[in-house]
């Protein structure tokens, strides 16, 4: 059999079931003209992908079709969650006349150009000479980030400590992808998301992506075959790593990383526990957690449980009835876990769970000793950090060559210091306070208004764990900007709604 159509006939049998299965859930969030067409667009660029033996093929099939499918969504915002993690991050270079390569080109970056700038540009459109096109202070904070990593060049690391130099035209490519990966994601989500609506069937759209990663993930770890790695051995020689944890294949799916596809699927369930309170039977409402917890379980990696835990916890906290909902949430989450405990699955669970008897592995090590050497680096450089604080800690490099900088908050102030660790928080925590200022206003008279607040802010302070454990790349750092859209648009409609 050719390579790739084995793992593709699974990849399209899972999706085929969990198409079926979640089409009557999703209607009740969007139109089933968008739903169909949503769904067949991912089934084609799922199959071109596996098909094509290079990603300029690839593109050649999906630039048209993302163009034809945004011209024609009702809400192209869902269209961008539900294609978001289609296939996995794999970059390629973009030849130019005149230089090596323009830059990197990979699924992210096609839907930012074929899906999210089509969709600004209609919004500007039908906003001619209103207010809601003008730039507020989280506009200015994010731009401010951009500004700051555009001036200060960050030198790769690269074998035998070789230094390149920086140039005008890599300033102008680091403006542009900041843009084009950041501050668009974050722009389009707000202006495209001008009411409850938009806003649910953009968590539904994202719900569902997920979920064919869970069952994939799911899939993966039962059979210990990694479904999506042919991809990127055909496109750029490379396969997608096969992780081992316990003697367990950590899943991947198509999120490219265990760790990201852990946290995709840690916000996808604080979506769900908005969204299923508008599912008329209990099966799906179910189900869907099962199945997200599964493909949670499959990732086998730490920060993601803990994440999807603390966002459970604070969504019942935020709730009209927070103490009942709350002392609910521990008695669920302690039932739940006495019965992983018990289970066959239960020593694999707990042996990756220090204050559950478990061992302390390498990797805790290596982020204790990480924590102390990124903070005596940047008291060293504390206002602007260092772009060669990365030489300074060779002593940190592991087996596979690289210095993993598992801890974002670390990562942001050693290469930018104080100032640019508080532009990267601060759009973040403004939305975050403007959004609960508004769910709480409204928990007395519009209880589900403000169950989608608690349900983002959960989402947000869950993903601010989250990144304490990881560097801020592949889906979730979408998702870390598509968030702080969400908050802004969520609180927008706030203060739309507010007498004059």
């Amino acid at each position: 059999m050719p390579d790739g159509l084995k793992e593709l006939v699974v990849v399209l049998a899972i999706a085929t079931v969990a198409f079926g299965f979640a089409k009557s859930t999703a209607l009740q969030f969007s139109s089933e003209v968008d739903f169909t067409r949503r769904r067949n667009v991912w089934f084609i660029l799922t199959a071109a992908a596996f098909l094509s033996p290079n990603f300029w093929l690839f593109a050649l099939v999906a630039v048209p079709l993302l163009v034809f499918a945004v011209r024609r969504d009702t809400n192209p915002i869902a269209l961008y969650l539900l294609l978001l993690n289609v296939i996995p991050e794999i970059e390629v270079d973009l030849p130019m006349v005149g230089m090596r390569y323009l830059f990197e080109l990979d699924i992210y970056r096609l839907l930012s150009l074929c899906v999210l700038i089509p969709a600004v540009w209609r919004w500007r459109s039908s906003q001619r000479e209103t207010r809601s096109q003008r730039l507020d202070l989280i506009d200015y904070l994010l731009l401010g980030f951009g500004v700051l990593q555009t001036l200060v060049f960050i030198p790769p690391d690269l074998p035998h400590h070789v230094l390149l130099q920086d140039s005008p035209t890599n300033i102008l490519r680091r403006a542009c992808l900041y843009f084009i990966d950041t501050y668009l994601v974050y722009f389009a989500v707000r202006r495209c998301c001008p009411d409850r609506r938009a806003l649910l069937e953009a968590l539904a759209a994202f719900c569902l992506s997920c979920a064919l990663m869970a069952g994939a993930a799911t899939f993966e770890t039962l059979r210990h075959w990694l479904l999506y790695a042919d991809i990127s051995a055909r496109w750029i020689g490379s396969a997608i790593f096969y992780d081992m944890r316990g003697g367990q294949l950590r899943a991947v799916a198509s999120s490219g990383a265990p760790l990201a596809l852990g946290y995709l699927l840690a916000i996808a369930f604080g979506f769900w526990l908005h969204l299923r309170s508008r599912v008329p039977t209990a099966l799906p409402r179910i189900a869907v957690v099962l199945l997200l917890w599964l493909g949670l379980l499959s990732v086998y990696s730490r920060g993601p449980w803990f994440g999807a835990v603390v966002i459970y916890f604070t969504f019942s906290a935020l709730s009209s009835s927070a103490p009942f909902r709350f002392f609910k949430a521990l008695c669920i989450v302690s039932i739940i876990t006495a019965a992983i405990v018990i289970s066959p699955i239960g020593e694999r669970i707990t042996r990756v769970l220090p204050f559950m008897g478990g061992q302390t592995d390498y990797n805790i090590t290596y982020r204790e000793r990480l924590a102390l050497r990124s903070w005596a680096l940047i008291k060293q450089h504390p206002l602007l950090g260092d772009p060669l604080a990365v030489f300074r800690m060779e002593d940190l490099r592991q087996g596979q060559g690289i210095i993993d900088l598992v801890n974002t908050y670390a990562e942001v102030a050693l290469f930018y210091g104080l100032i640019g660790l508080t532009l990267f928080l601060s759009p973040m925590l403004v939305v975050l306070l403007r959004a609960y200022r508004f769910a709480q206003g409204v928990l007395g008279r519009d209880s589900e208004m403000a169950s989608l607040g608690g349900c983002l802010i959960a989402c947000a302070l869950g993903t601010l764990l989250m990144i304490t454990s990881s560097s801020l790349v592949l889906g979730y750092q979408k998702m870390f900007y598509v968030l702080i859209g969400l908050l802004a648009a969520y609180a927008q409609i706030g203060k739309a709604t507010e007498p004059r």
